[in-house]
């Protein structure tokens, strides 16, 4: 996979010259607050030389509230965006009729914590809710989402922290994968299982006896089925039954024909439901994604060197990542399914019991220490993986008492899998070199603040949401960073080669929320200056569904608590995407041009930050990435939004045998005064950030030229006089 960035850039010295005099696009002065809710002055964007689309910011309903859970799962109904306030156990109801500008009409409350929906084409929705005490069994409310006041119908019991919730493509049934966590303090652990649940053919709940539960019994000790020994069980048994069945926790559910696929994203693995008689047939173990393998490096330390970290997405001999994924969706291409998974990594904290530790603190408290003979046993120190934090219970070699080799949660990319859990295509190390390239001064940012290295040694950017759709002829994954924030596109036109085609992502980084919101006298104000933070579901609009009639995205994000539309224009079509003009086409990138009365919000602070580095990389990208030492598959696209987004594409299946990744990106470089930015000697331009160089220069001779005509109207009314 490779990631060519377009040539249309601007500098951040050119947007402080501008700010300066008082010029924007459209030829409006900077005012005190934006006039769209939560849209930035700069997104930041930037595309594939040969992408055939391209996103921009439509509009957004904002909640006002940080980092609260307020907008997470959405699901899309005619013109109306259901969003999960989970905290809240509310959903909000937002007319996105005119998607410039949504707005909330009405709220579904339930009890507990609203986790997800869905809802079928016909308008009998779904939402997952899980008991005020996670512990105990959950619910599913159903409503109609065709009623302006979206009437409750019923509820039917569910398993114990029901976390996703999905109705099937031809809308038979619901899924609901019951992730089962344990107590806060590890008091007692629930059983995980999947809920399937026949649905009416009217809009109307079922009754418990619908509600059907395939659970794990069948691959405890002694049962009917072999649980793989790949497949990963760790923590305290505080019930004496059920062990594996009670580990067992899942996250996310995708449909390929008459199967289920639900990712056990602790478990490292995917557990396959056969719908028709609600049991789960077998479980695939995912394998591990060897780092030390071109094309497959990690940024893997937040002080590197310390108080001045830079960008080093580097591969280690001996360190793997277990993929682990939380979101899961399907495509089929040339009559195959596939799986994609957004494989984000997560670990187990609860009471007493944590299954991570910093590779530096190895060798302490009881942990084992690094062999002498790992090939990591000089890459310790905090330069290079000290840092990071690792699987504590992976690695170690038979004796247990050092670790031959490291295993990272996640894997910092996305992949995708044949039915039965072989790794078709990895994106190795492509999200965070292109996230280097687009906001190199905020590289693997935090969502809560902004900073830079934030989270390199975690999981890096943190790909959670994934969706799938298909634009014009071609089939995309979208996925959602949730630290560093934005949406990546990739075509999947080969599955076995999926090529990047563009990033987009609405924050304005100069906004450090966290940082600052104790102190503002409008925290909601400072809120919506930042844009959209922490994406946490996606829905994917195709043309014939979306408000614009062009392609378009509704993201959920929790931490800025922002329900947001953005347009997918189609560049092969002649940049078609709906009622928005300007969003996202290749003039715009996301810059709302609309008589330039977006570009006024904090548009100081924002050039400050918007790239004063050089950012120079080269990238001969890899489009395999396998390096996994076994199969992999995981993850939902769903997130919510009624079926999966199954599509097809004839582009043929083998796999790329041949794609190695590598770039460097320096360390940012200021001027003295700080305004500067500069590109590297090699011509390597910097990313896209929303609006076109030459418009501000056409903008700046004007200026000169009135001020030329202005002055010399001045000397000659002095010489009259």
């Amino acid at each position: 996979m490779t990631i060519p960035l377009s040539a249309k850039t601007l500098t951040a010295s050119a947007a402080a010259l501008l700010l300066a005099t008082g010029f924007t696009v459209g030829g409006t002065v900077p005012s005190a607050s934006p006039a769209h809710a939560a849209k930035v002055d700069y997104p930041i964007s930037s595309s594939a030389s040969d992408a055939q689309i391209e996103m921009g910011f439509l509009g957004s309903h904002e909640t006002g509230r940080f980092d609260e859970s307020a907008a997470e799962i959405t699901a899309v109904h005619g013109d109306t965006v259901f969003t999960v306030n989970a905290q809240a156990a509310t959903v909000d109801v937002i007319d996105a009729s005119d998607p410039t500008n949504p707005q909330k009409v009405a709220e579904i409350t339930g009890t507990g914590v609203a986790n997800s929906i869905s809802i079928r084409e016909d308008g009998l929705g779904v939402i997952a809710l899980e008991d005020k005490d996670k512990t105990h069994p959950g619910t599913v409310m159903f409503f109609d989402a065709n009623d302006p006041e979206a009437d409750i119908l019923g509820e039917v019991p569910v398993g114990s922290l029901p976390d996703m919730v999905t109705v099937t493509p031809d809308g038979s049934h619901a899924l609901v994968a019951n992730e089962g966590e344990p107590a806060d303090d590890f008091s007692t652990d629930p059983e995980g299982s999947v809920s399937v649940i026949d649905l009416p053919a009217e809009v109307a709940a079922p009754s418990d006896s619908d509600a059907h539960t395939a659970d794990f019994h069948e691959f405890e000790d002694g049962g009917a089925k072999t649980l793989p020994e790949d497949v990963r069980i760790v923590g305290p048994t505080p019930e004496e039954d059920l062990p594996i069945s009670r580990n067992l926790e899942p996250e996310y559910i995708t449909v390929a024909g008459d199967k289920a696929y639900a990712t056990l994203q602790e478990a490292n693995a995917i557990a396959v439901v056969d719908i028709a008689s609600a049991s789960v047939e077998e479980i695939l173990p995912l394998g591990l994604k060897d780092h030390g393998q071109a094309g497959n490096g990690l940024d893997a330390s937040d002080r590197d060197p310390e108080d001045a970290p830079t960008v080093n997405i580097t591969e280690y001999e001996g360190l793997k990542g277990a993929y682990m994924p939380d979101t899961i969706s399907t495509f089929t291409s040339g009559g195959t399914d596939y799986l994609v998974t957004a494989n984000e990594g997560d670990s187990r904290e609860w009471g007493d019991f944590v299954d991570a530790a910093r590779v530096k603190d190895l060798g302490e408290d009881g942990l084992a220490a690094v062999c002498e003979t790992s090939p990591l046993a000089d890459k310790l120190g905090e330069a290079d993986l000290g840092r990071l934090n690792i699987i504590t219970d992976l690695g170690l070699n038979d004796a247990g008492d050092c670790y031959e080799e490291l295993v990272a949660f996640g894997a910092r990319s996305f992949s995708v899998w044949t039915t039965d859990g072989k790794l078709v295509a990895d994106s190795g190390d492509e999200f965070e070199k292109l996230t280097a390239e687009a906001v190199p001064e905020f590289f693997n940012s935090n969502h809560s603040e902004s900073n830079l290295e934030g989270c390199s040694d975690d999981k890096g950017p943190e790909p959670e949401a994934l969706t799938i759709g298909q634009v014009g002829e071609r089939t995309y994954a979208f996925v959602g960073f949730e630290r560093i924030g934005g949406v990546a596109a990739f075509d999947l036109s080969d599955p076995s080669a999926p090529k990047f085609a563009t990033y987009f992502n609405n924050r304005d980084f100069s906004v450090s929320v966290e940082d600052e919101i104790e102190d503002v006298s409008d925290p909601a104000a400072l809120l919506s200056s930042a844009g959209d933070l922490g994406p946490e579901g996606i829905t994917f609009l195709g043309a014939d569904e979306s408000p614009t009639g062009g392609a378009a995205l509704v993201v959920g994000n929790e931490v800025s608590g922002t329900t947001s539309l953005y347009s997918v224009a189609d560049l092969a079509n002649g940049g078609d995407d709906g009622d928005d003009e300007n969003a996202g086409t290749d003039e715009d990138a996301g810059a709302d041009q609309d008589a330039g009365a977006d570009d006024n919000a904090n548009e100081d602070a924002q050039a400050d930050a918007a790239s004063e580095s050089d950012t120079g990389s080269s990238a001969d990208s890899a489009a395999d990435g396998t390096g996994a030492d076994g199969a992999e598959s995981d993850s939902d696209s769903n997130t919510g939004a009624g079926s999966d987004s199954a599509t097809s594409s004839n582009a043929d299946s083998g796999i790329d045998t041949e794609a190695a990744s590598d770039a460097s990106a320096s360390d940012a470089g200021s001027s003295a005064d700080g305004s500067e930015a500069s590109s590297d000697a090699d011509g390597e331009p910097l990313p896209r950030t929303g609006a076109d160089l030459g418009e501000y220069l056409i903008l700046g001779g004007i200026a000169v030229g009135i001020i030329a005509l202005g002055a010399a109207a001045f000397l000659l009314a002095r010489r009259r006089s």
